[in-house]
């Protein structure tokens, strides 16, 4: 079955281009032009991906809006940013929303985004395939189970967006090994500033202190990126 991808954007010529470019490729493409009329196809179903603006019409933030329902409805869910807005502060706003991805419209090809698209499946698809090797990754208090891309902390299960489950597994795989940010965006299958992934790291911190205030397995190695290590 071919997957389904949902397009977000207010620009009738502009949406109607990504939509028969990755149309081209095989994929089932749903169109919105404004945040409620996508918000309502949503709550009926998901699709496999999200390719969102951020401005929708009269809406400046839309997209971000957009991107908290789909998150509140599913941890799991791809969601890529593709806007005209490029400085930092709207990358690291999209990453901390949960986002896999952000592009930027003045950048990104109508040959470029189905190649993306397909990459990202792919990637998700070999991610998630079953291994012979055991399935699951234990590293004191925190287990990690790769197949269901699941991780508990001391046994209370904590929810992770896609992208802050690829870069703890990146982690805990070796720990002590201080691993960059070009390594956590490649482990995260995205490439986003650097104040993107630290905003990231800084979200996943925050998640496990919810459910542990001592918790301190993350540690920054300034000039290096980040680590694993056990608790102290």
């Amino acid at each position: 079955m071919p997957r389904h991808i949902a397009i977000v954007e207010d620009e009738d010529g502009v949406r109607e281009n990504y939509q028969q470019a990755l149309e081209r490729e095989g994929y089932t493409i749903s169109t919105y032009k404004n945040r409620a009329e996508a918000q309502e196809a949503f709550n009926n179903q998901l699709p496999d991906l999200a390719i969102l603006d951020i401005r929708l019409g009269n809406e400046r933030d839309g997209g971000f809006t957009l991107c908290r329902f789909l998150r509140a409805k599913s941890d799991r869910l791809p969601i890529i940013f593709l806007s005209g807005l490029g400085k930092d502060m709207e990358r690291v706003s999209g990453m901390r929303l949960g986002a896999i991805d952000y592009m930027l419209k003045g950048t990104t090809t109508l040959d470029f985004l189905p190649v993306r698209v397909s990459a990202l499946f792919h990637y998700l698809d070999v991610f998630s395939k079953p291994t012979n090797n055991d399935n699951s990754l234990v590293r004191g208090q925190l287990t990690l189970y790769v197949d269901r891309m699941e991780i508990t902390w001391d046994n209370t299960p904590i929810h992770f967006t896609l992208t802050e489950f690829m870069m703890i597994q990146a982690l805990v795989k070796r720990p002590g090994n201080p691993k960059s940010n070009d390594q956590l965006m490649q482990a995260a299958n995205t490439y986003v500033s650097d104040n993107a992934v630290v905003a990231t790291i800084s979200r996943i911190r925050r998640k496990f202190k919810e459910v542990d205030p001592t918790f301190d397995c993350i540690q920054t190695v300034y000039g290096m990126g980040y680590r694993w290590v056990k608790s102290i």
